[in-house]
């Protein structure tokens, strides 16, 4: 059986190729060997359920036994006596078909009746029951611990708490890790007026957690050590420029660097004797955004949830975000969940793929209402025509864009996503755009890559008479950084005194030896 790239789910060593689940987690095995407990979180598709099975298998060889136990059947139900039912009933059928042989049994069904008319105490005696039944120390892992919800949550958390406080006198485990995508303060509380959400924002009542876990991306050399186990079984190389350029992309994200490359060789270069090259890698990127796979699809719920828009609305425009009690949670929440990165100092969104999917999937329902052929704005020669591509942009942000703009979920975006949509139309026909955002700046770069061209935009929002001075000096750094001698400045003016005549301006002016063209909107 030929072994592939996964993307679908955990990964096993004869079916798939893949890094030792050890190397990423030094700092769990470092919590299980001294008794803690912890809380482990990462993104979708990281790969936490591989690391799962590898330490369920494992620890047995440490003298501890290990219960995996996924509460997913409790989700979303706030009621505790019916969400432990259902953990019940899962536990039930774990201990029945996996575990005779670790000599664990399951709990009487009237047993559980009992413990189930006190739900505040029931998953605590459950888990005394299981533990008293062997010397062993126990580690239980409770996945999807994050999908529990209200006072469902809060109870199981307490119980947790309650028996770890009272664990040398009465048998509990030696170690209980919560595994999921979120922190214990980013556990879901309730739901109020106006589909506000709540969160329970503080480690409390799981304060007995050492730490919070996370799984760390591909190092570049583990990824090019996982392409390279694809060579070895079929002789398919992948160039180093390839193997740059998936690392690039994916900057060590498991589902991403996996995708990439299973998108490469399962149906776009399927002749072995064929090498992967940097294009191949880099057309792959655009079939995996184009299409939406599951993973893009998750990236795009999170995007729609308030505290996540409350910190990329103002990257795409390069404003700070303003100062408020939840900032520092939403940070860390939209770093736990793998979009952002601490990177020199600053956030960042976490690698080059999401860095292009979040304004194209912000953009597309208006995308693909755009109706402006690309052969339109191609010169005789083929070359890309940007001063009638930015003339036609005045011309639809005065009749239609600037009322669509008012649309977009991330309305205070709405301009630079508009101007967005409008270039991703038209250099989908021949081109490809990159997005550089950076928090404070105010301004957001794309660079309009066509053929051997590149165009470098800066896009900013005209707040006063400095706003022009500070954005020349802006794009005239951006500029001598790629080594132009031109460039665009488009410039928003949302006030609403001037007229169109007054905003829609077309001039050039030099400035630190570099032409600028200042699009006026």
């Amino acid at each position: 059986m030929e072994r592939c790239f996964n993307t679908t789910g955990a990964c096993f060593p004869d079916e798939h190729y893949m890094l030792p689940p050890e190397r990423r987690l030094g700092k769990v095995l470092d919590l299980l060997r001294h008794n803690k407990y912890f809380v482990l979180h990462a993104g979708r598709q990281t790969g936490k359920t591989t690391s799962l099975i590898w330490l369920t298998q494992h620890l047995p060889t440490l003298g501890k036994r290990a219960l995996w136990l996924d509460v997913e059947t409790a989700r979303d139900q706030p009621d505790p006596t019916r969400a432990f039912a259902s953990v019940f009933t899962k536990l039930h059928s774990i201990l029945v078909q996996g575990h005779p042989k670790d000599g664990l049994r399951a709990a009487d069904p009237a047993q559980t009746r009992e413990w189930l008319e006190d739900p505040q105490s029931a998953i605590r005696n459950y888990v005394h029951f299981l533990t008293a039944q062997d010397p062993r120390p126990l580690v239980l892992f409770v996945d999807e611990a994050d999908c529990l919800v209200g006072d469902t949550m809060v109870s199981f958390l307490t119980q947790m708490r309650d028996g770890y406080m009272a664990r040398k006198d009465v048998p509990f485990p030696s170690s209980v890790a919560l595994v999921g995508m979120r922190a214990v303060r980013d556990f879901f509380l309730a739901k109020g007026e106006k589909n506000t959400v709540s969160w329970l924002g503080t480690s409390s009542p799981f304060n007995i957690s050492a730490e919070s876990a996370t799984l760390s991306p591909f190092t570049e050399a583990e990824t090019a050590e996982l392409l390279h186990q694809h060579t070895e079984a079929t002789g398919q190389r992948f160039e180093p420029a390839a193997a740059a350029k998936v690392w690039e992309l994916a900057e060590g994200h498991p589902w991403l660097t996996n995708a990439l490359a299973d998108q490469v060789v399962r149906n776009d270069v399927t002749d072995r004797s064929v090498p992967v090259t940097a294009a191949h890698v880099e057309a792959a990127k655009e079939t995996i955004i184009v299409e939406r796979r599951s993973h893009i699809e998750s990236l795009i719920a999170r995007l729609r949830e308030p505290r996540i828009a409350r910190i990329f609305a103002p990257m795409l425009l390069g404003d700070r975000i303003p100062s408020g009690d939840m900032l520092h949670d939403d940070f860390a929440y939209a770093v736990g969940m793998g979009l952002l990165k601490l990177k020199g100092g600053q956030y960042e969104i976490a690698n080059s793929v999401y860095r292009e999917v979040i304004p194209r999937v912000l953009t597309f329902d208006q995308q693909v209402q755009i109706r402006e052929p690309t052969s339109r704005y191609v010169r005789q020669d083929g070359s890309l025509d940007m001063p009638k591509l930015l003339r036609s942009w005045q011309s639809f942000w005065r009749k239609d864009g600037h009322l669509a703009a008012e649309g977009f979920n991330y309305r205070e975006a709405g301009p630079h996503l508009m101007l967005m949509a409008f270039l991703q139309r038209i250099v989908n026909g021949g081109g490809r755009i990159t997005r550089e955002y950076g928090l404070g700046r105010g301004a957001l770069d794309i660079l309009v890559s066509w053929k051997d061209e590149q165009h470098a935009i800066e896009v900013k929002l005209r707040r006063d008479s400095q706003t022009e001075a500070d954005a020349l000096e802006q794009l005239a750094g951006y500029l001598d950084h790629l080594g132009l001698g031109e460039g665009w400045l488009v410039l928003f003016d949302l006030r609403k005194e001037p007229s169109w005549q007054e905003k829609l301006t077309l001039r050039d002016v030099v400035h630190d030896g570099k032409t600028i063209h200042i699009v006026g909107c």
